[in-house]
């Protein structure tokens, strides 16, 4: 076949339907029994949008969507207003896409539909990757239940815990942040009417945050509680329990001991990133997505990433073939996300700063800024690749 896709989550579908959109032939094969999306909410930025367009979703995309009028940056221990960031007009005028929130299903649904419709997408499910190899000009797919693909490209979308990033690079587990979040969504009726329906909220304090937002056409309601560990011992599971959370959240604001009593409980997500790297290829395998260059999710860009990954993938490999286009996709890629990794962290300890002079200079330069000042967004949303071919 002339293109193997592991990993059917939102980057390696995209990239099938950015290819697909080429007239290249592509073959998805997903390690789980069925398409889906594990968790509640994501937010999507401008620079995620431009893809959805590029791949003709949007229209699709937004029949799920909530378009909130800000993000609000609270404060979790006083309740006190940080900032915000106006989504409206203005900010629209200036990135040309709006700022949408919705449930991570949905997303993966309208991507799963098109590429079902798409002549040129083969899709296959309980398909685990144990074995790869490097042919030089081809690669071989060794599956767990006996199955093998020879292919032209071999695409590494797999996500966090990726087999082919082991294969290519061998760089040992993800780093965990000692931090973990509980998330889910609930009928929007079930929420407080002060909980921000028309707003994305993030409310910040030490070592902790809670993030709110309206999802599926405002039915759900989404939340996401996190929190660091003083617990965490690296090969152990007995740490970020519920009753840490409730001890980190219990000297919040009103508001945010009030959202706690919603959070779903009964799983726990711990939060990995890796550091960058320099190449996410070799011959004729290459990465792409959160096996490329999975980040905290402080930036909200992870599948951001992943679908301008997939656009300028597609585009690239169009334009220059197989062996030329993985190298133009690294060049235009690799230094931003290396970028956008490295900021993601940097960004979760602004937000979780304890009392003293750091946060409270954070404090005062938030209260000072103007909703519509969009010059620290501007590199991640108004995103405009070097190479491009439409």
């Amino acid at each position: 076949m002339a293109i193997l896709i592991a990993g059917g989550g939102i980057g390696g579908l995209a990239t099938a339907l950015a290819l697909a959109r080429h007239e290249i032939d592509v073959h998805v094969i997903e390690k789980a029994s069925e398409f889906g999306e594990i968790g509640a909410g994501i937010q999507l930025a401008p620079n995620a949008s431009w893809a959805l367009d590029r791949l003709d979703l949007l229209a699709a995309v937004h029949e799920h969507a909530v378009f909130p009028s800000q993000i609000k940056w609270m404060d979790a221990v006083s309740g006190r207003s940080l900032t915000s960031l106006d989504l409206g007009d203005d900010f629209r005028a200036h990135y040309q896409y709006r700022y949408l929130v919705m449930h991570r299903s949905d997303l993966l649904s309208a991507l799963l539909a098109r590429c079902r419709a798409h002549p040129r997408i083969r899709l296959e499910t309980n398909k685990d990757v144990v074995r790869i190899e490097d042919r030089g000009n081809s690669a071989a797919v060794h599956c767990a239940d006996g199955s093998a693909y020879t292919t032209e490209l071999l695409v590494g979308a797999d996500g966090l815990w990726s087999t082919i990033r082991a294969f290519l690079v061998d760089d040992g587990d993800p780093v965990c942040s000692q931090y973990v979040a509980y998330r889910g969504a609930i009928p929007t009726s079930e929420i407080s009417e002060h909980a921000g329906l028309d707003s994305v909220m993030l409310w910040t304090g030490p070592d902790m945050h809670l993030v709110q937002y309206p999802v599926r056409r405002g039915e759900l309601y989404n939340q996401v509680a996190v929190f660091k560990s003083e617990r965490y011992r690296p090969g152990t599971d007995d740490w970020g329990t519920p009753d840490e959370m409730d001890a980190h959240f219990g000297g919040g604001a009103e508001l945010v001991r009030s959202a706690l009593t919603k959070i779903k409980r009964n799983r726990r997500w711990p939060m990995y990133d890796r550091l960058p790297i320099a190449t996410w290829s070799r011959n004729r395998v290459v990465l792409l997505g959160d096996a490329a260059h999975p980040m905290l999710q402080y930036l909200a860009q992870g599948a951001a990433q992943a679908l301008e990954d997939s656009v300028v993938f597609g585009d690239a490999l169009a334009a220059h073939g197989i062996e030329d286009g993985i190298a133009a996709y690294e060049r235009e890629r690799l230094p931003r996300t290396a970028r956008v990794q490295t900021l993601a962290r940097e960004w979760g300890e602004y937000w979780h700063l304890h009392d003293g002079p750091a946060r409270s200079a954070r404090d005062e330069y938030l209260r000072a800024r103007a909703p519509q000042d969009y010059r620290e967004s501007d590199w991640f949303y108004g995103y405009a690749p070097t190479f491009s071919k439409r």
